[in-house]
């Protein structure tokens, strides 16, 4: 994992500042959409960081997009979920979609 430039880990930040090189990408948007208007800027306001505290669930896989908000301003990233295990969209990605939790194979470590 990686740091974003306003100090949170998150896996789908990437960077490569080495030798004088500046790239810099998010993984999560390139699984999705791809990179189509992204800028480090948007890391500011992405939930995707809180997600992965709040929920190690190995079945949620996310999604993300651009939604560019009102005439455009204000662009912002829109994280949607999937359950891989149970094939259901996930309506609260923080929590998770609750099915996995009462799975008595389901190990929080």
């Amino acid at each position: 994992m990686m740091k974003t430039p306003y100090g949170v880990e998150c896996k789908y930040f990437y960077g490569d500042y080495f030798r004088g090189k500046f790239f810099e990408e998010c993984r999560l948007l390139n699984l999705s959409t791809g990179q189509g208007g992204w800028s480090s800027k948007l890391c500011k306001t992405c939930h995707a960081p809180h997600i992965q505290r709040s929920n190690g669930c190995e079945f949620m896989q996310l999604r993300g997009k651009i939604s560019g908000g009102i005439f455009g301003l204000s662009p912002r990233i829109e994280i949607n979920a999937y359950c891989e295990k149970n094939q259901i969209a996930v309506k609260e990605p923080s929590v998770g979609c609750g099915s996995c939790l009462e799975d008595p194979s389901f190990d929080l470590k």
